[in-house]
């Protein structure tokens, strides 16, 4: 009689795509959260191997779908391009985000940020950045051997992984690329584009009045030259040789 093997119970485990939370809680932390996000695609657009993502929930563990955070942005250095519904390390050469921000509201405080700083510390991020819009203030935490420390002077910083600057002025926060180029919201980059567009049109109608004076100028000669040729014509007609005048 044959022994009928046991069928496997281990249920499967859900990473659930959503954690049921906003992704922000008014419209100045979204627009940071955006602006961060996507300047970062910008600076890593032609490197096939760096993934930016904004609130994406990252599972750092196999099997266990509580352990789980979903940093406002983060960067992965050494992971391909493309859509996740969830970063689940390892299914990604467990490689964890490197690159981690955070924006405050009213709703994700302190002591939120101090939970997060717990996971990151715990889970390997290299580079904590949290930042205040409502005052205006900026922390950063990088990794020590010690663990990841909070930095003492964070205006100035370069982020030793991204190469970007962190500038406070008087009433924001200024990031800019290794290039000196300035991080711009989506606003931002369609007035300054408009204006690019607008310059480039403006050198095509100069170049083309340029054009047409040119074509003008050549005109005139050529009408001077055949007026030139019809007058020697006609001394010649009349007996007259005009390299004897």
């Amino acid at each position: 009689m044959l022994q009928q093997l046991p069928a496997d119970t281990t249920p499967e485990v859900i990473y659930p795509d959503s954690d049921g939370q906003p992704m922000s809680d008014n419209t100045k932390q979204f627009r940071w959260i955006v602006t961060i996000k996507e300047n970062l695609e910008i600076l890593f657009a032609n490197d096939p191997n760096v993934f930016v993502a904004g609130d994406l929930l990252w599972y750092p563990v196999q099997g266990s779908n509580t352990i789980r955070q979903a940093p406002d942005a983060m960067v992965v250095l050494g992971r391909p391009k493309g859509d996740r519904g969830s970063y689940q390390q390892w299914k990604e050469d467990n490689i964890p985000p490197q690159v981690v921000f955070e924006i405050l509201s009213p709703g994700n405080r302190t002591g939120k940020m101090a939970q997060k700083a717990l996971f990151y510390q715990r889970y390997g991020v290299q580079e904590y950045y949290i930042y205040d819009p409502d005052d205006n203030e900026l922390s950063g935490l990088i990794r020590s051997e010690a663990g990841l420390e909070l930095l003492e002077q964070v205006d100035g910083w370069v982020s030793p992984l991204l190469g970007i600057r962190f500038q406070l002025t008087e009433d924001t926060l200024e990031i800019y690329r290794p290039d000196g180029e300035r991080f711009l919201t989506s606003v931002q980059l369609h007035h300054l584009r408009e204006q690019e567009r607008q310059r480039a049109e403006q050198e095509r109608q100069r170049a083309e009045q340029e054009r047409q004076r040119a074509d003008e100028a050549l005109s005139q000669l050529e009408q001077e030259r055949q007026r030139y040729q019809a007058l020697m014509a006609k001394l010649r007609e009349q007996g007259i040789d005009p390299e004897q005048l």
